[in-house]
């Protein structure tokens, strides 16, 4: 990314900010897991609510309380731990999915799986659909971003080491991750496109960015945040792709199988990425064990 003005106080950064790093760096293998993360939520969301047919309000619940969990054992952390950042991720993912989907559907045949009539106990659905529910969360998005900026806080990912500025940055995250989900649903039930035409049309979209990384006059905050929104749609078309019949244009492989798969795939990148970080860590000395305890 060329703006060489928000990257030189980060280049320069002190030795100890650099201990009390929370939050990854974003590079190529960042967005690959990303991907990993959440398709594996789609199908892991679909896997849940449909085919062990929990619905769409339980399983929300559920998966809610598992990301609080990892949350706050990522929030207690000292430090950027791969396999504690990536654990939230999946979780926000997976909570994103079946919110998206209990506030987008409806217990109609449109969304139900041939010969199902309900899912779980409680509310199918608000039924409320795409454009509306794509609307309140795009509204709850801006919203934490306004207070965020008023807060003054930073929003390049790896220059946040407070308490505050994590907390705001997970609350997008979970926002950013329904928001997609919505979008992907829609590219691949309402558009017309079908699930491969819905993920290379988010793909082409993910390309653009890419183009405007050259483009000095484009904040550089400003491309990671559509772009971690896009490529959440990405990951529920092709989770979709993966577990969809034939007949709707999916290879049919179930969400069991697909989840194992994915499952696998992102815990070895993880593992890389944990090693790849113990390389890389700065050791800690009892003089920046202490500066890091009061960044908050």
């Amino acid at each position: 990314m060329q703006q060489p003005e928000m990257f030189t106080d980060l280049d320069v950064a002190s030795t100890t900010k650099s201990v009390m790093k929370k939050l990854p760096e974003v590079t190529l293998a960042f967005w690959i897991m990303k991907i990993a993360a959440t398709t594996l939520g789609e199908t892991a969301g679909d896997l849940f609510a449909q085919t062990l047919k929990l619905g769409y309000f339980l399983t929300t619940i559920a998966l809610f309380l598992v990301f609080v969990v990892t949350l706050v054992v990522q929030l207690r952390s000292s430090r950027y731990h791969p396999f504690f950042y990536w654990t939230v991720i999946l979780s926000t993912s997976m909570a994103g999915t079946t919110t998206s989907d209990f506030m987008n559907r409806d217990a109609s045949t449109k969304y139900l799986s041939g010969g199902t009539t309900s899912l779980g106990w409680g509310p199918q659905g608000l039924g409320l659909g795409y454009p509306t529910g794509a609307a309140i969360l795009i509204s709850m998005l801006l919203i934490i971003f306004a207070v965020w900026k008023a807060t003054g806080m930073t929003f390049q990912i790896r220059d946040i080491v407070t308490f505050r500025g994590e907390a705001l940055f997970w609350s997008a995250i979970l926002v950013s991750n329904t928001l997609g989900t919505s979008m992907g649903d829609f590219l691949s039930d309402s558009s017309g496109l079908g699930y491969a035409g819905g993920a290379l049309l988010v793909t082409g979209a993910l390309a653009v960015l890419v183009v405007l990384m050259k483009v000095p006059a484009v904040p550089n905050v400003l491309l990671f945040w559509i772009a971690f929104v896009l490529t959440r749609p990405l990951g529920a078309t092709a989770g979709d792709f993966l577990t969809k019949p034939v007949a709707k244009g999916g290879l049919d492989l179930g969400t069991a199988g697909s989840s194992a798969v994915l499952l696998a795939v992102l815990v070895g990148l993880m593992a890389y990425a944990q090693v790849q970080e113990r390389r890389t860590a700065v050791p800690r000395t009892p003089e920046r064990e202490t500066v890091a305890q009061q960044a908050d």
